[in-house]
């Protein structure tokens, strides 16, 4: 029988692409679970992060921006992004606000109709907006889709972002927790080491090249000083990527290794030693091993 004081839920963050999803669940997580660049479209699947306070746990789904697919790959995003709000007992919808309401905004207010019950508003990047701005945003998605409630945060600096996290606590279930103690994500230290070489990739590489490119974690070997070596796959579907991948005398490759190194050492706590290399795979985008390792319905 479990304790009545013992409670724990799920909390999806629905929003629309480079709306601060991730970085919002970084920081009620307290630690880097999902990856975060400038580029939208950066995180590719559902990544649980999960954080405890007191007697209760919580899971933070972060999940894929949702807006208008054209690719596959598009499409088993978004279905991925509404797959996360369908088991959720509390659904927070994440507005840039100062984008205000666009396509991709309307589209997921139309999508909310039967999760109305549990869904709450959260203006994000209200940073030196006018308080009558935000106000009249928030009235006017709240005549749209009646939420629960309405918050106002900046995810980056962490304003207003403790206000949320009380009401996600109050409104968790009694229940078992569902991950130890000790657990921060539900995503596999191979993928996640691909995904911070992934981040480091999209953040410098400014073309459209990063969304035809996907990083795999081909081995991983932990020695007996502590230190681990990982070697890392990067697919890119066109020949004439391969150059800026590498860029000019290998400089933006090691670029890339580099960064992703010296985070990766910092989030695992020992010494890392990565190898990166870079194939090309015209077609990569439509292998469905692909979308099983993401956790991602091929046929959405």
């Amino acid at each position: 029988m479990v304790e009545p004081s013992i409670r724990c839920g799920i909390v999806s963050v629905l929003g629309a692409p480079n709306a601060g999803k991730s970085t919002l669940v970084n920081r009620l997580v307290g630690a880097k679970v999902s990856i975060v660049s400038p580029k939208v479209q950066t995180t590719r699947t559902r990544v649980r992060g999960i954080a405890v306070k007191d007697e209760t746990q919580v899971i933070y789904t972060d999940t894929p921006g949702v807006f208008a697919p054209k690719r596959r790959l598009d499409r088993a995003m978004v279905d991925a992004a509404w797959g996360g709000a369908s088991d959720a007992d509390v659904i927070a919808v994440l507005v840039d606000a100062k984008r205000g309401v666009d396509a991709d905004v309307e589209r997921i207010i139309e999508g909310l109709e039967m999760y109305q019950d549990n869904a709450v508003l959260v203006l994000n990047k209200v940073d030196g907006l006018k308080r009558e701005v935000l106000l009249e945003l928030a009235e006017t998605l709240n005549e749209r889709s009646g939420f629960d409630a309405t918050f106002m945060i900046s995810a980056l600096n962490g304003s207003g972002v403790d206000d949320i996290e009380a009401y996600f606590l109050a409104r968790m279930p009694t229940g078992p927790w569902l991950f130890p103690e000790d657990e921060i994500s539900d995503l596999p230290q191979r993928l996640f080491a691909a995904e911070v070489t992934r981040e480091k990739a999209f953040i410098q590489l400014h073309q459209e090249l990063p969304y035809g490119l996907a990083v795999d974690t081909e081995s991983w070997e932990d020695f007996d000083n502590g230190s681990v070596r990982i070697e890392q796959m990067i697919t890119i579907s066109r020949d004439s990527h391969k150059g800026i991948v590498l860029g000019k005398g290998g400089k933006m490759i090691k670029r890339i290794r580099a960064d992703a190194q010296a985070d990766l050492a910092e989030i695992l706590d020992c010494p890392v030693h990565l190898f990166v290399r870079v194939r090309v795979r015209e077609k990569w985008a439509d292998d469905p091993g692909h979308f099983r390792e993401w956790g991602l319905r091929f046929d959405a």
